[in-house]
């Protein structure tokens, strides 16, 4: 008997509950003057550059053009076999760091999880928790994005509770070893600064994508929690930098923006794509 799918949680609310209307929406971030300013390209690179990215959260409105900066980079790449997405615990649902083994529905269809993938992620402090997930809007929102630039993509979501670094760095040592070998895409779903004037979102965040540029997982953490910028994703991301650690990625920010741009308001939330790319054109080895 086949598993039943977890149902979408904002659908309707973050971005268009209609398969057709999401589609056309998907596809007006990519031509928003915020976004890369067209379509992705349907001719794909025969390797793959792009490793890892962080991307927004929030209503497509307000972040999806900034999240089809790093999309578009990953439609003209060569698929990979698997995407991790790494999402943010907003309800306090996870015991630590919860992943889901079901298939994930969208109005643009369901989205298979990598069994083999889940497998190796299952390892202490990593376990299965489906009821984690189930309001968690960080991870959702990245499928349509997913589902629009890959052919057949498959997934695994994890979602990553805040908690001491130490606790972050195990998390990281189980992801880094899961993927060893595999063809993997790392995503870590994050908004920066909320509810704050934009010129200080832009002040924190910087010092926030300072740490990441410099790929340090440590000083990102320490700097996100010394200065009290409500970095939301400040777990996944703190992760997944970890768990590149030793690797030749080279990051790089695409594009910063806000909330603000979109409608005049007195206190915004901050975005950002970033990607991390091989340093050269060699296709990945599994």
């Amino acid at each position: 008997m086949s598993t039943p799918p977890r149902r979408p949680a904002v659908a309707g609310q973050f971005y268009e509950g209609d398969g057709a209307a999401l589609a056309r929406q998907v596809e007006s971030c990519f031509t928003d003057a915020r976004g890369p300013g067209t379509l992705p390209t349907r001719q794909r690179s025969a390797v793959r550059k792009v490793r890892a990215a962080v991307v927004p959260h929030a209503g497509f409105v307000f972040s999806g053009p900034i999240a089809a900066h790093a999309y578009r980079l990953i439609a003209e790449d060569r698929p990979p076999d698997s995407v991790l997405i790494l999402g943010v615990d907003h309800y306090g649902a996870s015991q630590g760091a919860s992943l889901s083994q079901r298939p994930w529905l969208t109005p643009l269809g369901p989205t298979p999880v990598d069994p083999e993938l889940v497998a190796a992620l299952r390892k202490p402090p990593v376990d299965v928790d489906e009821e984690a997930h189930r309001r968690e809007h960080s991870i959702e929102v990245q499928l349509p994005f997913l589902e629009y630039v890959l052919p057949h993509p498959r997934f695994v979501p994890l979602e990553v509770g805040f908690g001491p670094y130490r606790f972050l760095e195990e998390v990281a040592n189980v992801v880094r070893s899961a993927i060893r070998g595999r063809d993997v895409l790392l995503i870590a779903s994050s908004d920066f600064s909320h509810y704050v004037p934009p010129a200080t979102a832009e002040r924190l965040d910087r010092m926030a994508i300072d740490q990441i540029l410099a790929r340090d997982p440590r000083g990102l953490y320490d700097t996100v929690t010394r200065n009290e910028i409500s970095m939301c994703g400040i777990a996944p991301t703190t992760v997944l930098l970890a768990a590149l650690e030793g690797s030749d990625v080279r990051p790089r920010l695409l594009r910063w923006g806000h909330s603000g741009e979109v409608e005049k308001m007195r206190e915004v939330v901050g975005y950002a794509a970033i990607v991390f790319e091989s340093p050269d054109e060699r296709s990945p080895v599994k």
